[in-house]
């Protein structure tokens, strides 16, 4: 019976259902288990913070994301905590990418810069590449072999989409699984679909309907944010335990019994949205090699002319290790006057190095004439586990350890439970609803 295993630490506490991870994913769950009629809910966290991977670094006046986090008026996680909303803060982002050529161009095709302001030999070249594709490419197993398809060979390297996809992946696009691609590249499809070019015309001869909203967390950062959705969950019944040391996961009959370094609880369930072979670690389990991207993010300031417009910029270049930048200051403001943002390396593109990541983008974007003037380091940060790499079978290798904990009584879903990149907060909350309703 609980609470009599000689085993245990001498703090003993009772859920109804444990949460293991406090990101969205995390805080939606508590709030559908709520919803459920639970009472006694803990929500468990290796992390000092709420919000998961939406970290915030700040430095004096200066307040950078680890990452980019656009979210929208009408996100499903509002339903959940509509309290949220008043402190967001409205913005009307940009966005644009640093071609091959060297010029500032539109994200993430533009049909005027990459193909009409070609010519006509790069016309042909284009033209007949997409048709070679499309008659002859009858096998698409790999991110490469689907944009090609899409866009043909031509147009994926003069576009710089292919080294683009290079870093964001953190492999070759070659070795990126097919299921992956077709979710984080569906836009490809998209664009290259008549049928798409057909509803947009339909929709902009309709009357447009409210325009949904941009929004980024408030200036105090993100775990000021997350707080006042925690706060409503205390109210509701729902415990918060951060900086949690997970030693084991155990499970005896219909109960679970999750020690900590100082604590032991007992729990009828358990739901994971931490990463699979952490908690394939702390249950014993035999860990699938699954690899995830380590994101190394370096935080600058600038005085004088950053050569373009747009609020996010990335790098769809041959060149140079960063993948997008973020211009924080066209959201909240100059900082002692100067501009601020935040810039995205894969940590293995620059061996695992904020230096060396460091001066490769000063010294590539200033070959490229953009921030010329006085650009200042202010600071970094390395976060592993940022998103999940699906190079070839990792997806198939990924459900099959979610089975096992699924046999062992854990539901594991979200980006790092589910090994599921979801690039939004909209994709997650959805995620977990849905885990959570079958």
């Amino acid at each position: 019976m609980p609470g009599n295993d000689p085993g245990e630490t001498a703090i003993t506490e009772h859920y109804e259902a444990v949460v293991l991870g406090a990101g969205i994913s995390g805080l939606v769950s508590a709030s559908v288990l709520l919803k459920q009629g639970l009472r006694r809910v803990l929500v468990a966290d290796a992390y000092s913070h709420l919000g998961g991977n939406h970290i915030d670094w700040s430095k004096g006046d200066y307040t950078f994301d680890v990452g980019n986090f656009i979210f929208q008026s009408d996100s499903p996680l509002l339903k959940h905590f509509p309290e949220l909303l008043p402190h967001y803060r409205e913005i009307f982002p940009s966005w644009s990418r640093l071609t091959p050529q060297g010029v500032v161009a539109a994200y993430p095709i533009s049909v005027k810069e990459d193909i009409v302001n070609a010519g006509p030999i790069e016309w042909t070249r284009i033209c007949a590449s997409l048709l070679y594709a499309r008659l002859f490419q009858k096998k698409i197993s790999n991110a490469r072999d689907f944009a090609r398809y899409w866009i043909g060979n031509h147009l994926l390297g003069s576009s710089g989409l292919e080294s683009y996809m290079k870093r964001f992946y953190g492999v070759p696009p070659i070795e990126i699984d097919i299921k992956l691609a077709e979710k984080r590249m569906r836009w490809i499809s998209e664009h290259a679909s008549i049928r798409t070019w057909a509803r947009r015309l339909m929709r902009s001869l309709q009357k447009s309907a409210p325009a949904n909203r941009q929004l980024v967390r408030p200036k105090e950062g993100f775990n000021y944010l997350y707080e006042v959705a925690a706060e409503r969950l205390r109210s509701s019944g729902v415990t918060f335990l951060r900086s949690a040391s997970f030693r084991s996961l155990e499970r005896h009959g219909n109960k679970f019994c999750l020690r900590l370094a100082d604590r032991t609880i007992w729990s009828d369930r358990v739901i994971s949205t931490i990463p699979i072979n952490h908690t394939e670690a702390i249950c014993g389990l035999k860990s699938e090699q699954l690899h995830c991207v380590t994101l190394v993010s370096l935080f600058y300031s600038f005085s004088g002319n950053r050569g373009f417009e747009s609020s996010i910029l990335y790098n769809f270049s041959h060149r140079g290790a960063w993948k997008r930048l973020t211009m924080h200051s066209d959201f909240y403001g100059r900082a002692n006057g100067r501009e601020y943002f935040g810039v995205e390396v894969i940590a293995n593109h620059a061996d695992h190095s904020t230096e060396l990541g460091d001066q490769d983008f000063v010294t590539h974007v200033r070959a490229n004439g953009l921030f010329q003037g006085d650009l200042k380091l202010e600071g970094s940060m390395v976060l592993e586990n940022a998103y999940p790499i699906y190079s070839q079978r990792s997806g198939e290798r990924a459900a099959q350890a979610i089975r096992t904990l699924e046999a062992f009584g854990i539901q594991s879903f979200g980006r790092q439970g589910g090994f599921d990149y979801q690039p939004t907060a909209r994709a997650s909350t959805l995620e977990a609803e849905a885990s959570l309703a079958r």
